[in-house]
Formats: C-alpha cells, sequence, structure tokens
C-alpha cells in the first residue's frame, strides 16, 4: 500500500532508513543495507500534471531503495513502475492539490545516476565523474544514459522537436514560461553547481552539510513561509569492507539542525523520538482527503522548534545553543571518520546504538 495506490508486492525487500513528510508512505529521501542512496525535487514540465491518484514521487523513492540492490536497480525498478502506473495526485497535506512531476539522484558505492520524468516518460543520465546536483528543474541535456522507449516519438508527436539534430531531454520537455518557483530554482542550481565545482577534488561530508546551510544561494530556504525540512548527507566508501554512513538532521533548517550518523548494522536500536504519531482517523486516509489537520510533529521537532524560537528570540543564549550543537555534530563526524579511515575498529553494539545516542543527546540540550 502506497500513498494513494496499492501495488503488487516484491518476494523480498531490502531495510530502509528515510526522511519522510509523515502524513505519505514514501519518503523525499533515504537510504537502504545496501549503500543505495535516492532523494526527489518536484519539477514541471510540458507533460500534464496528473491530479488522479497514482504514485507520489516520494513512493518511487522508497520503493526504488526496497527493492533495488544497486542504484541502476532502484532506477530500473522506478522506472519500470512509472511507466505502469503513471505519477500523480496530491504532494502536499491541503486541501488544493499541488501536483508536479519529479527528478531524482540516485548512488551506490560504484555508481551515480540522475533520472528525470515527464509524465510516464522519462531519461537518465550515469554520471561518470564530479559533482551534480538537481533543482526542481530538468538538466538532463544531450547526455542521456537510458530513456523511455518512445520518448523521441512522444515529442515529435506534440510538435515539440521535430526530429533533427542532437536531442536534448531538458530543452524539449522543459516548459516554454516556467512557473515561479522554477524561475527562481534556477539561480539555486547554478549556486549548487559552483558550490561543488569550488570544492571538487576534496568533497567531504562536512563539504556537503555546509553546501546544504548555505542560505545566500537559497539551497537553504527559510522565507516567505517556507523552509527547508530535513537534510541528509551519505558517505558511500568504494571498500566494500567500511560501512556506509548516512547523517541525518530529522529536523527542519540544517544551518540549526545537527547531522547525526545512522550505519546499517543487526539490532538496531529504534529511534522513537523521530517517529511520528499515528492517527485513527487520518485525514489524509479519508475521503476526501485533507479537510482537518493534526500536528504529526515527533518529539525531537518539538523540541527543536522551541529551540528555534529560542535562539530568535535570544541571540546570545541562541548562538551558545548553536555552537553546542556543532560541537555535538563533529564530535559524530570525528568518530565516522576515524571508522571510516580504518583507525577505529567498529563496534557492532555501539553502531546499533549510534543514532539514538546522537538523538538522546541532542534533545538534552533542548530541554
Amino acid at each position: 500500500q502506497c500513498t494513494y495506490l496499492e501495488i503488487e508486492q516484491a518476494e523480498r525487500t531490502h531495510a530502509v532508513v528515510l526522511s519522510r513528510p509523515a502524513w505519505l508512505w514514501g519518503a523525499e529521501m533515504g537510504a537502504n543495507e545496501h549503500g543505495v542512496c535516492v532523494g526527489n525535487e518536484g519539477v514541471w514540465t510540458r507533460e500534464p500534471l496528473g491530479e488522479d491518484e497514482a504514485l507520489l514521487g516520494m513512493d518511487l523513492v522508497r520503493l526504488g531503495l526496497e527493492r533495488g540492490s544497486s542504484a541502476r536497480e532502484a532506477l530500473e525498478v522506478i522506472v519500470a513502475l512509472l511507466e505502469r502506473y503513471g505519477q500523480g495526485g496530491s504532494c502536499k497535506e491541503e486541501p488544493v492539490p499541488f501536483v508536479y512531476h519529479n527528478t531524482f539522484l540516485l548512488a551506490d558505492r560504484a555508481e551515480a545516476w540522475v533520472l528525470e520524468t515527464a509524465g510516464r516518460y522519462w531519461a537518465a543520465q550515469r554520471i561518470r565523474a564530479g559533482g551534480r546536483n538537481i533543482s526542481n528543474q530538468l538538466s538532463i541535456g544531450r547526455e542521456i544514459t537510458a530513456e523511455h522507449a518512445g520518448l523521441r516519438q512522444r515529442a515529435c508527436s506534440q510538435g515539440w522537436w521535430n526530429g533533427d539534430g542532437e536531442f536534448s531531454f531538458a530543452e524539449v520537455f522543459s516548459l516554454t514560461h516556467q512557473p515561479a518557483r522554477m524561475e527562481a530554482a534556477k539561480a539555486r542550481y547554478r549556486a549548487g553547481k559552483e558550490l561543488l565545482q569550488q570544492h571538487a577534488g576534496h568533497i567531504t561530508a562536512e563539504t556537503f552539510m555546509a553546501i546544504l546551510r548555505d542560505k545566500a544561494s537559497g539551497i537553504c530556504v527559510d522565507s516567505e513561509g517556507f523552509r527547508t525540512a530535513g537534510s541528509m548527507v551519505s558517505v558511500l566508501p568504494r571498500d566494500p569492507t567500511l560501512p556506509c554512513v548516512h547523517f541525518f538532521t530529522a529536523t527542519p533548517d540544517p544551518s540549526r539542525s545537527v547531522f547525526k550518523p545512522f550505519v546499517f548494522v543487526a539490532g538496531l536500536k529504534p529511534a522513537p523520538q523521530v517517529r511520528s504519531p499515528t492517527f485513527r482517523d487520518d485525514p489524509a486516509k479519508k475521503i476526501p482527503r485533507f479537510q482537518s489537520t493534526v500536528d504529526r510533529r515527533h518529539e525531537l521537532y518539538r523540541r527543536h522548534q522551541a529551540a528555534l524560537e529560542l535562539m530568535e528570540k535570544d541571540q546570545e543564549r541562541g548562538q551558545k545553543l548553536l555552537q553546542t550543537l556543532r560541537d555535538l555534530e563533529k564530535q559524530g563526524l570525528e568518530g565516522m571518520n576515524a571508522l571510516l579511515a580504518g583507525t577505529v575498529a567498529p563496534c557492532p553494539e555501539e553502531l546499533a546504538d549510534l543514532f539514538f545516542d546522537c538523538v538522546e543527546a541532542e534533545m538534552k540540550f533542548y530541554t
């Protein structure tokens, strides 16, 4: 059972860790036990939006992670389900539908992909070197590694491409007149690309955390009633003897949040502090949907939100708290760097408790 649709179950699914809006089944980003990571962004294209309920892009993120043991497998899962079921339905917990198509970043220890969609059509690009970012717009041009079998025929039949010359997915399927939010995303996309280029050759987890916290570029959003939700950074060593480490904030606004490490091991200790409550009469599941609201904040989110209010009211205390949080994050980073460098032997019991312990430590600073 996905957010809106029920689809056939797979014989086997992989363990996953997800960062997701609490009302839906899917996820905005996450990782699985095989070191596969997937994240998505909304995009608007020439293909009409489907308000009829289908698979959400966020459902496809989770399905790719649950059913793919590599980035390529996850991509194959996503495009097969996209072609079969389509994408559509509201992506926001509000009575007025908010609908978009999706782009995805997929990576594992060995390779990385960008997958971009327009309705049931898609194009994918394998990233062979360097850095790559996405940001609410089509970005795959002529360097297409794989595509929907009918992609170019669709473009010709709609009069978007005459069949001559090289085919650019972004040029052909992007809207002539972009929505305001997509125009604003262009500057954010360029800034992300420039920040990656500045650090090319020496990118670390800390580099990505700093980029995700960058407000000047618009990558970290905190204006006009919208705030960047959860954030995630993953380290995927090529050496299969080393663990993949996934850092999650589990709270909004990464510039004032703590990235906490998570490692897949046996006997993981659950972290109920970051699980949102469930509701018997959930307005997201009753037809018509979203006619009322419920408080879905988990305990860490509630305490973090109170701390943000303190930071805004009392600058001095706020700065002290922020520095304390940064010190906590630094401890986690140093521990994981030592583990990945091989200078510290992994202790399965400690790794099983790691994320829970980091969440508990953060919560203590909010009381």
